[in-house]
């Protein structure tokens, strides 16, 4: 009799671990922008519905291997200070940044912000959750009353969950999360090479290897050999 292979089940990966991997990709990308005491709350709440609220709301859609809305909430005072310690960090002088949370500019600053967190996120859970998914450009906007966001694609048994964050001077802001109901569950298992760094690559491509050097080298050498030789 021939026998039936069968997978052997180990850790599954829900919605919380999804949200998850989102909390990091939120605390990590702020801490290279200059806001490295961001932290998140152990504690997720179930919502019933993701909304924009004031004083400055981003959303953006993903779909692919599984779909979703992704939606951060800025209070007023949050915002202002992820945005002017972002730009500080990148040696923009005081006196040239805004002073209002409704100005363009910051409006400008946080979606590209949010832009980065949202490709993090989808750049692990290729690697981690070996699917791919791909975002909308983030809409940022500052708003003066709850507005509710829907997904324009239904989603399969949605999920929605909130968690709360906290700044370096305990500003609060708000990442909400609606996605399919999934779960993944390792067939078997996989070696989990260490994430690249883009950056890291960029260095390393644009700086000549230690073999070429030596080569670059050698070749001198033996042009200037030639030449004193009269060759």
């Amino acid at each position: 009799m021939t026998q039936i292979a069968t997978a052997r089940r180990s850790r599954s990966i829900t919605t919380e671990e999804v949200l998850l991997i989102l909390c990091h990709s939120v605390t990590e990308v702020l801490g290279n922008a200059g806001n490295d005491k961001v932290s998140y709350s152990p504690m997720v709440q179930k919502i019933n519905k993701t909304c924009l609220r004031p004083d400055i709301g981003c959303f953006v859609l993903f779909d692919g291997g599984f779909s979703g809305l992704v939606i951060i909430n800025f209070t007023a005072e949050s915002a202002m200070e992820i945005y002017r310690k972002y730009l500080l960090s990148m040696g923009m002088p005081e006196n040239e940044l805004a002073q209002f949370h409704t100005a363009d500019e910051v409006g400008n600053v946080m979606g590209e912000i949010m832009n980065q967190i949202v490709g993090d996120f989808t750049n692990k859970v290729r690697h981690q959750l070996k699917t791919s998914i791909t975002q909308s450009q983030p809409k940022m906007m500052a708003i003066n009353k709850q507005v509710q966001i829907s997904v324009n694609t239904a989603l399969d048994q949605a999920q929605s969950r909130r968690v709360t964050f906290s700044t370096e001077t305990h500003n609060i802001f708000y990442l909400e999360l609606s996605m399919d109901k999934t779960e993944f569950i390792k067939l078997h298992d996989f070696d989990e090479s260490e994430l690249e760094d883009p950056d890291d690559i960029l260095a390393e491509n644009s700086q000549p290897s230690e073999n070429s050097r030596r080569k670059e080298k050698s070749s001198n050498n033996n042009d200037d050999l030639m030449n004193d030789l009269g060759i």
